[in-house]
């Protein structure tokens, strides 16, 4: 079994703004109404480029305008991270199973998170010491949310009877699901049977959701869930079980619809700009950071307990290296580089350890959407890398 996440090693992931899943697991595209803004000014001036609308349709405007005004947050650096890999499949020529298992080993990534369950896979995990975030494929949500004899034949077939040869920490259940009352009664099927099963101490029932889900984000501390009403129970869910709450977060979006975004503060390099929380005096230094404090600030408003409450683990996050504004191989290293670095120090709400998967381990040609989708990957189907990354951290 892998080291908890306190001492975890770096892990990768696959699947920008959306994923599809061989047998119909399909992930649903960046969508939003878009975000209220403190900085008025920012506000207007981004919604006079071209760009505003795809902006909102992606849901990056709420932290757009935090990504304006930043400042130096020194966390000292830790030597305990847990950084991911996502692993997606979408792309021709890529290596067995087995082979992206010893790929992992080789390159030090101790986690994985995949999108739906593959006997192929989890056999080739077996007594590999990787960390798996498991999802059950968005195809299934429904068949678990209606049936709970059919959450625990999955259970069964994908977690029992390969735990704890393969160490499955989380089970997700949605990612970017929008209907959130069958997300939760699928969540509470799965940790039913797990719980039936002896195994919901040591595999977490989580769901992923997108930066869409959060509005007034800017500053970060006015982080509100759109749907309060849907995400509430869930995050009350997550509290009484122990739970992370999963989140995919995307800095470069924000940079690529918008042109008052500064490249540094997204790349996480010292940068001109700095964002002063008003309201507790924080100063943000990089967007991620922003975006992600968030989703804290809205967890603690649905009950997530502050700071010794739900936690969030960054369940995709990367750059592309090709095919569209500032993707490049340059960029791309930059971000996810910096991103490994920085998950040893935190954001300005809770200094200390992150748990972020990398997104992700292939360029997958065959996704659809912009050409940007097929260039997220850290490896060629080859096996060689894209750029070279420390995944222990600098």
């Amino acid at each position: 079994m892998a080291a908890s996440v306190a001492t975890a090693a770096p892990t990768l992931c696959s699947k920008p703004r959306s994923f599809q899943a061989p047998s119909g697991s399909q992930s649903q595209a960046w969508t939003s109404d878009g975000y209220k803004s403190l900085q008025d000014h920012v506000v207007m001036s981004i919604a006079e480029t071209p760009a505003s609308k795809k902006m909102a349709a992606r849901g990056v405007a709420p932290v757009l305008a935090a990504a304006m005004v930043v400042a130096a947050f020194a966390a000292a650096a830790t030597s305990v991270r847990a950084i991911g890999v996502c692993y997606g499949v979408i792309g021709s020529g890529l290596p067995s199973k087995s082979d992206v298992v010893q790929l992992y080993k080789s390159n030090g990534i101790a986690s994985m998170r995949f999108y739906f369950a593959d006997q192929d896979l989890l056999t080739a995990l077996r007594g590999s010491g990787i960390a798996l975030a498991l999802d059950v494929g968005n195809d299934k949500v429904g068949e678990l949310a209606s049936d709970p004899a059919a959450a625990a034949s999955w259970v069964r077939d994908n977690v029992q009877a390969y735990y704890p040869d393969v160490d499955i920490r989380y089970v997700v259940v949605g990612n970017e699901v929008p209907g959130a009352a069958s997300v939760l009664q699928a969540m509470q099927n799965v940790h039913a049977a797990l719980a039936s099963a002896g195994l919901a101490a040591s595999v977490r029932v989580s769901t992923a959701v997108k930066m869409d889900a959060i509005e007034n984000s800017s500053p970060p501390s006015s982080g509100v869930f759109k749907d309060p009403a849907a995400m509430s129970p869930i995050v009350q869910f997550l509290a009484s079980n122990g739970a992370p709450l999963l989140a995919n977060v995307y800095p470069y979006f924000a940079y690529e619809y918008s042109d008052g975004i500064d490249l540094d503060y997204a790349l996480f390099r010292p940068s001109s700009t700095t964002v002063t929380d008003p309201a507790n005096g924080l100063v943000y230094t990089n967007l991620f950071d922003a975006m992600v404090d968030a989703v804290r600030a809205a967890l603690d408003k649905a009950g997530g307990g502050g700071g010794g409450g739900v936690d969030v683990v960054v369940s995709e996050s990367g750059w592309p290296s090709a095919d569209g504004k500032g993707a490049t191989v340059d960029n791309a290293r930059t971000y996810n580089q910096n991103l490994i670095d920085h998950a040893g120090k935190g954001t300005p709400r809770k200094p200390g350890p992150m748990e972020v998967y990398v997104f992700a381990m292939f360029n997958e040609d065959q996704k659809d959407g912009d050409p940007t989708e097929k260039k997220f990957g850290l490896f060629n189907p080859d096996k060689t890398p894209v750029y070279h990354i420390n995944f222990a951290g600098n």
